[in-house]
């Protein structure tokens, strides 16, 4: 994998300022029949994302690196397109994510507000089923992460355990990049039709 340096956002671009990355931080989301690891180029865990069994809507439980819950993500059904949503336990909003139609692959954008009351979109520049694609900050263009997959071997090709490299910006928030990550690879499990990922 390539080495980034990305420089800071000039403002937060965070909901949960405590998962604001310091510094340039990749991190690691290894998926695993449905649960993906979410770990430092150390091994480090970072987060756990954690799938729910049985359950109608797919919902998968995220923790930080502490076990601690941050949100749930679930899928909805009452929708014409694919549509996830995100939510803590008073099923309250963070972020919106909305994957956009494109000729090849698929296309999405993010928008949330801030834990400071500024409301941010992000887009995913590139194609998220081929080998890499940037996330910039829609208004000043910046790129806050970049996402690297990495093909693996036949059996992990199989059984659609993906691994992606996800190197975020100083000051902006990796749980919300991690959780739109994790939608983003949802949706591409659906065959990339057009859909919707609702953050909460």
């Amino acid at each position: 994998m390539a080495s980034y340096q990305l420089p800071p956002v000039p403002q937060p671009l965070a909901v949960f300022e405590r998962m604001i990355a310091p510094q340039t931080t990749t991190l690691v989301l290894k998926e695993k029949f449905d649960n993906f690891d979410v770990t430092a180029l150390d091994k480090t865990r970072q987060m756990n994302v954690k799938a729910e069994y049985p359950s109608l809507h797919g919902r998968k439980h995220v923790y930080d690196s502490a076990g601690g819950h941050l949100f749930d993500i679930t899928r909805e059904t009452l929708h014409r397109h694919t549509t996830f949503s995100i939510q803590d336990e008073s099923k309250k909003e963070y972020m919106q994510v909305q994957k956009r139609f494109a000729f090849v692959g698929f296309k999405a954008e993010a928008t949330f507000t801030t834990a400071r009351g500024t409301p941010v979109t992000l887009k995913l520049n590139g194609d998220w089923s081929a080998s890499s694609a940037d996330i910039v900050d829609a208004a000043s263009g910046a790129v806050v992460a970049r996402i690297d997959r990495k093909w693996g071997n036949a059996r992990e090709l199989l059984f659609s355990q993906q691994t992606y490299h996800v190197t975020i910006a100083p000051g902006v928030d990796m749980a919300l990049i991690t959780a739109m990550c994790v939608c983003l690879d949802e949706a591409r499990s659906d065959g990339g039709a057009s859909g919707s990922c609702t953050v909460m």
